[in-house]
């Protein structure tokens, strides 16, 4: 396994395969490595030569301090499992310094709107942290193809905008939702999750199993108050939105046009830890 913390020596690496005519991927992380995880390196394996992954857990994307010192970290553990999955593996794993230097300050951008909706709203400066580092890691390792989850999909349409306002020349590839046999989204988060919480928790992805039927012939406030209703009662889950928006712009709509693609939102608190998901309407 070939692993890096400084950049001269993961650009260098990158640079020697790119004269050799390599196709090179990149799937950023911020460890805790799971089998969503998995995932996004197998699709990265079959469409590219080689690919990097990064291990960061970047602290200018944490609106709330003590989730940032929970995060779960741990290397050795990671580097096992990528090792597991292909040794041929390159590893970028930096510190904060070496990404920020002694600046450790999110960017400014113009999302127009994209980071002010959902996610954005409830976490403030989350989006511009993600962009930020982003653009440090594009900047560093130079990929052709970069690989994120569609779990994260208001982040996935986010970082599309960050290429198209930094003019970026790496493409960005949507990944399926990787799930577990019952349906929670993987997520490192899930790890925290007690076991009553645990059990309680595929109920958000049949909830909005349950609302994607609905969408087919209900009104959209119909199937918000729908989803709202069933959240109401439940002791290990707390909803904190529900939401249904353009599949493009994530503009909030109220209404359905049978030319528009729609995706449904949601976030979840199971205790302390915040579970996220979304699908696809139509």
């Amino acid at each position: 396994m070939h692993v890096y913390t400084n950049r001269p020596e993961i650009s260098s690496a990158v640079a020697k395969h790119k004269e050799n005519g390599l196709k090179i991927g990149f799937v950023p992380t911020m460890g805790a490595l799971h089998r969503g995880h998995a995932s996004l390196f197998n699709f990265a394996l079959k469409n590219c030569d080689v690919v990097v992954v990064s291990i960061f857990v970047n602290p200018t994307q944490f609106n709330n301090p003590q989730d940032l010192e929970t995060y779960p970290r741990d290397l050795q553990k990671d580097l096992e499992f990528l090792e597991s999955i292909n040794p041929e593996l390159l590893v970028f794993a930096p510190s904060t310094t070496t990404i920020y230097g002694n600046n450790v300050k999110a960017l400014d951008f113009d999302f127009e709107g994209l980071n002010q909706v959902m996610e954005g709203a409830f976490r403030p400066g989350h989006f511009e942290g993600v962009a930020t580092v982003l653009k440090y890691l594009f900047e560093i390792v130079n990929p052709d193809m970069a690989f994120f989850g569609e779990k994260d999909y208001q982040q996935l349409q986010i970082i599309n905008k960050l290429v198209e306002i930094e003019k970026l020349s790496v493409k960005i590839i949507g990944c399926p939702i990787s799930r577990h046999e019952d349906g929670l989204a993987e997520s490192s988060r899930n790890t925290r999750l007690t076991i009553k919480q645990r059990e309680a928790s595929p109920f958000i992805y049949k909830t909005l199993m349950q609302a994607k039927e609905h969408f087919n012939d209900q009104s959209v406030e119909d199937v918000v108050h729908f989803v709202e209703q069933e959240f109401a009662d439940k002791e290990q889950l707390e909803l904190e939105y529900f939401e249904i928006a353009h599949a493009a712009t994530l503009a909030h709509t109220t209404e359905k046009n049978p030319d528009e693609k729609y995706r449904a939102f949601i976030a979840v608190f199971a205790g302390e830890v915040r579970l996220i998901d979304n699908i696809a309407l139509n």
